[in-house]
């Protein structure tokens, strides 16, 4: 099926429809910073060595099995380094591939290509490698309630990005930033426990007082800790560090009166068993901050050269 070209970009303050909840002016400053950092100063070699007349035709394909993220980043990427280069993904974000799967074809200024090539691939192997690995969790517990979500722990500048790249795995996510949810974690605890104040009555006090949207979890460390806050009639409870018997406990003790979530330290080996417990929510901040780049390559397919032909490249 024959794939439509990515438009030019424009840094209007509406939606990126190919990346879903992602600002297009967001998602331009994004990749114009990307830029910056690469080509501010021109690209010595490429234009020494490159005349402006030739033209040529590329793949990115996988080099690894995985979960593909950021298509439509790494197209805008040179459509933003140059509007007139054919960019036509091969593939749609969040499927699975496999090594050598050709995954966006790029057409036109060999120039404007290579200038642009690092970082669309930069892009898309890291977006790809967050996909990827989320994907193995979601794939650990299936068959429980379980869902896998992300955290604040992400990449400055690329959150709602490997957010998204999150999603393109199975997974869901949290708090996009601190004014989407209030999350009452330990040292907001030590706050108000040295000025005496209950953790059930804080929690209270913030339910009276914030928007009827907006919701309300409280970490507990301790079985006892959670009885306590339970009073206070949070919308979800995150029960941190605890064993999987602790887990199982909470479930029982909440009985559905809370949203439960997991999190703190878990891992591939482990999740499958907290998953287990009867747990809402498993909160993994390595789905962003250890995620492996997803191996990617940009191979030259052909080139020509001020019209007389095309003459094999190499990779």
């Amino acid at each position: 099926m024959e794939q439509e070209t990515v438009r030019q970009p424009t840094a209007d303050a509406g939606w990126f429809p190919e990346v879903p909840r992602v600002p297009a002016r967001v998602l331009d400053r994004i990749i114009e910073t990307a830029l910056d950092e690469d080509i501010a100063w021109g690209d010595a070699t490429t234009e020494a060595l490159i005349p402006p007349e030739v033209t040529a035709r590329a793949d990115i394909a996988a080099r690894a099995a995985g979960v593909v993220a950021g298509l439509p980043v790494a197209a805008r990427v040179f459509r933003t380094v140059d509007p007139e280069l054919q960019v036509t993904p091969l593939v749609t974000d969040g499927e699975r591939v496999v090594d050598g799967v050709p995954l966006l074809r790029v057409e036109g200024a060999a120039r404007s290509i290579l200038m642009a090539e690092r970082v669309a691939l930069n892009f898309l192997q890291r977006l790809s490698g967050v996909a990827t690995l989320t994907s193995r969790f979601v794939d650990a517990v299936e068959g429980t309630a379980a869902r896998i979500v992300d955290t604040r722990k992400t990449t400055p500048g690329l959150r709602v990005l490997e957010k998204y790249a999150v999603r393109c795995g199975g997974g869901a996510n949290h708090r996009m930033h601190l004014g989407d949810a209030v999350l009452v974690k330990d040292n907001h605890r030590a706050v108000l426990e040295a000025g005496g104040r209950s953790l059930s009555d804080a929690v209270s006090r913030l339910k009276g007082g914030l928007p009827p949207t907006m919701t309300v979890e409280v970490e507990v460390d301790t079985l006892e800790e959670l009885e306590d806050v339970l009073q206070g009639e949070p919308d979800a409870v995150l029960l941190d560090n605890m064993s999987p018997n602790e887990l199982r406990v909470a479930v029982l003790t909440v009985r559905g009166r809370a949203i439960t979530e997991a999190s703190g330290g878990v891992t591939l080996d482990t999740v499958a068993t907290i998953a287990e417990s009867g747990v809402d929510l498993i909160s993994i901040g390595a789905l962003t901050h250890s995620a492996p780049a997803l191996d990617v390559a940009l191979d030259w397919i052909r080139t020509d050269v001020a019209g007389n032909g095309a003459t094999p490249g190499g990779s």
